[in-house]
């Protein structure tokens, strides 16, 4: 199971990730993350609604109520123009890192060599 602090590190970018392939509701994005984890990232309601919230306010998502066939309203999340570009600079980041830790755990055809001192 992942860290707290590794989910807080995540979160944002796992939630503009998902919401750049389509609009998407809270629970549905809390059942993504757990399948596309295999079940290492499980999160709650409790944690995700305060982060979509913030996400909206930042203007890296919209949200609109829809009406269900059932009758119930669903609230929907969609990426904005400034959370795609946020998307885009947090993913240039994140995979700078994971080329540093390919190579130092051996993953990259490029393996890590201490530097002499």
């Amino acid at each position: 199971m992942a860290t707290k602090a590794l989910v807080a590190a995540t979160t944002k970018s796992l939630v503009l990730s998902i919401l750049s392939y389509g609009t998407n509701y809270g629970y549905q994005i809390i059942k993504e993350v757990e399948r596309l984890s295999e079940g290492e990232l499980s999160w709650t309601d409790a944690m995700l609604y305060p982060v979509l919230s913030r996400m909206e306010k930042e203007q890296l998502i919209q949200s609109q109520w829809v009406k269900t066939e059932s009758g119930r309203k669903r609230k929907y999340y969609e990426i904005t123009k400034t959370g795609e570009e946020r998307l885009e600079r947090e993913r240039q980041q994140w995979l700078r890192v994971n080329r540093v830790f390919a190579k130092l755990w051996g993953m990259s055809d490029a393996p890590y060599v201490p530097e002499q001192v």
